[in-house]
Formats: structure tokens, sequence, C-alpha cells
């Protein structure tokens, strides 16, 4: 490491970086290193990290090189790390010649990053941020380059002395632009390095630019419908909607009470609309039975009363519950707290009426809902 070989200063920086990583993880190891390591304790540095062994949440658990990447790229306002290991070593990108004051001046600039990064406020409030979105757990999250780059985005505007509201409203929409479009999602240094240098300049500027171009009406109608027509329940928008209805407070599939929040809290499970067993009778491959557009998150007994059930006959049970029929599937006894929760979980009216043989008609018709529900939400954050 480059760091590390600049003397006793450069080693208690990687040590700074390898104990945060290592805390965020376990924060149980803070008493083993309060002990082992008395000459690190000394720099003042443990005292300014001793706070994550109070610390319990794992939304956002950054590696060495996610902490490094991201200290750089805000300080210096450049996103490809071998900038970064020509700095350390006094590079002069002008004179291509090196020299020992800009060796200097990366350590300390270096430095001051870390610790804007490790700061306990500065965590705190951006991990707030991207909970704010219904991004709460970090399995909907399935970029670590987009985390990543969204805390570049907070200490950045940070520096910049951009309000706190308005830094929370960029911060959100940055976040899921960056997930629905897959910005960092192939050469994600280049990308870094063209965003940062164009935030720093104009963020709200460059910020509507990536939407007049990537988040078109196109986008929104034809291509968010085109990748909601798969089978990977790890989809960075089937996880986008799922945040839609976290932020929403809406409830679960046929729930009264227990919200998307709270089985997404309490790791719940997603399940099948049209169930997986009926529907592997005529199509038994699982490109179709696991559709994203056919799942949902229902609460498990639900799910288990539902069994193979077509939905044309537990939806009409349904109705009969708000009908003053004996309750079979869920709380829900009134129409009108149905029709919301359809809203809520998009399903289409016409599910009342269908069979396997329209089992394809209810994918493109919930597509449709599901992309109007995500567009709504970004257009909300």
């Amino acid at each position: 490491s480059k760091i590390a070989v600049y003397d006793e200063f450069g080693s208690n920086l990687r040590k700074l970086i390898d104990y945060f990583c290592q805390l965020a993880v376990s924060p149980e190891f803070y008493s083993q290193l309060e002990a082992s390591d008395k000459e690190f304790a000394k720099t003042g540095y443990l005292e300014k990290i001793k706070w994550l062994k109070d610390e319990n949440d794992d939304l956002y658990d950054p590696g060495y090189a996610d902490l490094l990447r991201v200290s750089f790229t805000s300080e210096f306002n450049r996103g490809k790390m071998g900038d970064l290991v020509s700095l350390l070593t006094g590079r002069n990108f002008e004179t291509r010649e090196f020299e020992a004051e800009i060796q200097e001046n990366t350590f300390k600039r270096l430095e001051k990053s870390l610790l804007k990064f490790t700061n306990e406020l500065n965590f705190k409030k951006f991990i707030m941020i991207i909970r704010s979105t219904g991004f709460m757990d970090s399995r909907l999250i399935n970029s670590r380059a987009t985390i990543n780059f969204a805390y570049v985005v907070y200490l950045k505007l940070r520096d910049l002395d951009i309000s706190q509201s308005e830094i929370e409203s960029f911060v959100r929409k940055w976040f899921v632009m960056s997930i629905l479009t897959g910005r960092y999602s192939s050469s994600p240094e280049s990308t870094f390095d063209a965003d940062i240098k164009n935030i720093s300049t104009d963020y709200q500027k460059h910020l509507k630019f990536v939407e007049d171009t990537e988040l078109s009406e196109a986008f929104w109608s034809v291509a968010l419908v085109s990748e909601l027509e798969k089978s990977n329940p790890t989809s960075p928008y089937l996880s986008t909607f799922f945040a839609s209805q976290v932020k929403e407070n809406d409830r679960g599939f046929l729930s009264t009470n227990i919200t998307i929040r709270d089985m997404v809290e309490e790791r719940g499970d997603m399940h099948h609309i049209f169930p997986k067993a009926y529907i592997k009778k005529t199509f038994n491959n699982k490109r179709d039975y696991n559709q994203i557009a056919n799942l949902v998150y229902a609460q498990s007994e639900i799910n288990s009363s539902i069994k193979d059930t077509p939905p044309l006959e537990y939806f009409a049970v349904v109705l009969e519950q708000c009908n003053g029929g004996p309750v079979k599937y869920g709380g829900i006894t009134d129409l009108k707290t149905l029709k919301i929760n359809m809203e809520q979980n998009c399903i289409p009216e016409s599910i009342f009426n269908m069979s396997v043989d329209h089992y394809h008609q209810f994918l493109k018709e919930r597509r449709t809902l599901m992309a109007k529900k995500i567009k709504s939400y970004y257009n909300n954050l």
C-alpha cells in the first residue's frame, strides 16, 4: 500500500481505514483494539471512530477500497484510483515530475477526507438519507458503487456549503436515479470521474442533464416496463418498486395492518400472486413462474392459506369477505380497503376474472402499473 509506506503517519492512516471497516462489521472488536494497539490510540484516530462500538446498523458497511475511493473522489474531484497512487508518490500531472510537496499535501488532504468519511454525524446523516428513500435494508441495494458515489455526493455538497435540505433532496434523487439507470454498473471509475467533476461545477445542472437524457418519457413507458419483464428476484427495478412501497408506507398484499416496511425489517419473504405451484401446471419454465411482476411482499400466513389457489378463486373469497362472508385470506373486510391495497401493490382489477390463461396479460398490466408507481415515487423524492 502506498499509504502505509509513508512513515508512521501513513501507517496510521492505513490503520484508520482498516479499523473503521472492521468496527463497522464487528463493533465488539473495539475492546480488543483499544487494548492491543495503544500507539494507534495515541494518534487520536481511535477516539474519532469509537462511536462504531455502539453501532449495529448494517445498511452500509464499507470495505477498505470503498472508504478510500469515496474519500479520494470527494476530496480530489477525481474518480480514478490510479490518480491517487500517482499523487501519493508526489506526481505533478502538469510537469509529469515528482515533488515531495505534492506528496505531503496529498497525505494531508487524504487524512482530512478520511476523517470526514468516518465522522459520526456525516455517516449517520448519510445513512438516514438513504433510508428515507425506502432502501432501508442492504438486501435492496445490490450495487456497492451506487451507494459509494451517493456518499461522495453527500460529502462534496457538504464541502460546497449547500443547505442540508437541498443535500438530502439531491442525494436521494441521485442515488435512486443511479439504481434505475445502472449508472455505475460498467466502467464505474470513468463515470465517477466525470460525475464528480460535473457535480462540483454545477450539481443541479448535471442532474437535470442526466434526467433529460436517461430518464425521458421513453424510459418510464418503454424501457422500465421492459426491465420489469425479467425473472430475477434481485432485480434493481423490483428493489426500487419495493423501496417505493416502503417510502409510501404501503400495506403488504392483502394485509390490513402489516406494512412492507415491517416485512422488510423482519426479513420477510416475497410471494407469488399467481401461486408457483398453480403456474407450473401450465408453464414449467422458471422464467415464467418467477416473473418479477408476479412477486409481492405478503405475510407468510396469507401465502400459506392461498397455497396453489388461482387468483380467480381466492379473490372471489376476498370479495365475499368484503360482503360479510367468513375471513379466510388476510383481514380485509371492506371493498374500499381492498381497492386501496390492490392499488398500493399494483394489482390490476382484471385479476378478479383471471385464470392461468390470462397470466401473461396480468403480467403485462402489472408491469405498467409498477412502472407508473416507480415514476411517481422518483418524482416525489
